[in-house]
């Protein structure tokens, strides 16, 4: 019989990357069933007794108290684990900044760093909007990581930081890159003359990352989180977005990302795009948007790089030919039952892209956020699927896939298992705050799969730059040798997809 075993830490905050790096410590010892190392919030508590964790011991569990819980085949087993969790956490702390260098608020962070302009606030989303105010009244623009934030919070945080001529950047905003510095998930890019507002944070990703690959460089990006777009916040962020890049001297053309903003505030965004030429990335954008001769509207994130980068003077790219033979040769070796698009993403705006691109070819996309009413799951038997890995029903109580990509590899071997799977795409995404080789932990899964004579097609899409801390062609190649197939954008893996899904490998190498 499997014995529990759960510790308890108070007032020990321990941040996300070591939690992961002590809950792999516990799930490799031997004969460990399940381990988890977690902050001890009533919703991962909720989870650990989900999981069967039931024992007395959570009781006093604390939001702010870290929380070791291990289940095993032996009490022997189970305590060499919670030990090895421990022992990682303790090597962690050892290769950490002094505590006198670590403040514990932020107006002990304001007194370290004077004349600091920014704070980076990632707290659980009831504390967040106290944090962001705090910031404020310090004169300081925020990046707002945390998500959970209540909309009329952030329409009146919003209001406030418009009233004092500073960025509110999100809630939930990932990505940034300011006077060349990379915040949150963000790529190493090469500074250069387009500048970036998104509402979407692998959205901003994979453009700056393409246009690093096609030979510019980025000035700016500023993320202002997945709402401001909408009729209730305005878009107040990105009307001062847009207004810092006009001023910007460096800034040649604006591109903006998000999915489709209300009409209303659309209309609003087109008129104070200025007078530098801008393209405006909508995705999933039905129907057509009146813009301004100078400005160019875009439907798909590569199809926004490639307008970018024409905008700037440089030759239209034209990224890997060729992707129809080599769809032809995977859809030829299937067999017939295999015709079900499955996409498992750690990216949010990747996994939203790609639904836009396979329904628009194949037919209805079901997934965890549907883009429409009655594609949510579960989904019927055969449909095609698209999964946001990112979203809190998979993260809660574990890290994000693009921090552990360990939790795709069951997904992988799930969906190869099953008869109807064509084609299974991901996304492995590089840059800080990412993990440091995604490539080697998802890999093992994909060969499995590239072994089997009659299993599913796995297409590989690297979001990134050889300049990110894993290398872009590093990552690239383990995966091709893994079996995988690559595609040379987000969009052109959900078309070489639905090329294989359909049978169709002309698909593979239409305009996305």
């Amino acid at each position: 019989m499997s014995q529990v075993r759960v510790r308890i830490r108070p007032d020990t905050y321990v941040d996300s990357v070591r939690l992961m790096s002590a809950s792999r410590a516990m799930e490799s010892t031997p004969s460990v069933e399940r381990a988890f190392a977690l902050m001890g919030t009533p919703a991962n508590v909720a989870v650990l007794r989900g999981e069967g964790f039931a024992d007395p011991d959570l009781d006093p569990a604390r939001a702010n108290d870290l929380v070791l819980a291990v289940r095993a085949g032996t009490a022997e087993a189970a305590e060499a684990a919670l030990d090895a969790g421990a022992d990682e956490l303790a090597e962690g702390a050892a290769t950490a900044p002094s505590p006198r260098l670590r403040p514990r608020t932020l107006e002990q962070a304001a007194g370290v760093l004077p004349g600091a302009n920014l704070a980076l606030v990632s707290v659980p989303g009831g504390f967040a909007a106290l944090e962001a105010h705090k910031a404020l009244s310090a004169g300081m623009h925020v990046l707002l990581f945390s998500d959970n934030v209540d909309l009329g919070v952030e329409v009146e945080l919003k209001r406030r930081a418009s009233g004092l001529g500073l960025l509110v950047m999100g809630p939930g905003a990932g990505t940034a890159m300011l006077g060349g510095t990379g915040l949150g998930f963000a790529n190493a890019v090469p500074p250069g003359p387009i500048g970036i507002v998104a509402a979407a944070g692998t959205g901003a990703q994979e453009v700056m990352t393409l246009i690093a690959r096609w030979g510019s460089g980025v000035a700016q990006v500023i993320g202002i989180g997945g709402r401001d777009l909408s009729e209730a916040v305005g878009g107040s962020m990105a009307t001062l977005a847009l207004r810092a890049l006009h001023a910007d001297p460096q800034v040649q053309v604006i591109l903006v990302v998000s999915k489709p903003p209300s009409p209303a505030v659309a209309a609003r965004l087109v008129e104070q795009l200025g007078a530098k030429p801008a393209v405006v990335a909508l995705l999933g954008l039905e129907g057509s948007l009146e813009v301004p001769e100078r400005v160019r509207v875009a439907r798909t994130l590569q199809e926004a790089a490639t307008l970018a980068i024409e905008a700037v003077g440089l030759p239209r790219p034209r990224p890997s030919p060729g992707m129809r033979e080599q769809v032809a040769a995977a859809a030829d070796r299937l067999p017939a039952s295999r015709t079900a698009v499955r996409g498992l993403f750690s990216g949010g705006t990747l996994c939203y892209e790609s639904m836009v691109v396979v329904s628009g070819l194949l037919g209805p996309v079901h997934s965890n956020t549907p883009l429409r009413s009655g594609w949510g799951l579960p989904a019927p038997q055969g449909a095609h699927i698209c999964l946001d890995l990112g979203e809190e029903e998979f993260t809660r109580g574990k890290p994000h896939p693009m921090i552990d990509p360990a939790a795709r590899t069951e997904l992988i071997r799930e969906q190869a298992r099953d008869p109807s799977t064509a084609a299974i795409v991901l996304d492995v995404v590089l840059g800080f705050g990412a993990h440091d080789d995604p490539a080697s932990v998802l890999a093992p899964a994909c060969e499995e799969v590239a072994a089997s004579a009659d299993g599913p097609v796995v297409i590989a899409y690297v979001l990134g730059t050889d300049r990110d801390p894993q290398g872009f062609r590093a990552q690239s190649d383990r995966l091709e040798r893994a079996g995988c197939l690559l595609a040379p954008t987000s969009a052109r893996s959900a078309l070489m997809a639905a090329a294989i899904a359909s049978r169709r490998p002309e698909l593979a190498e239409t305009e996305p």
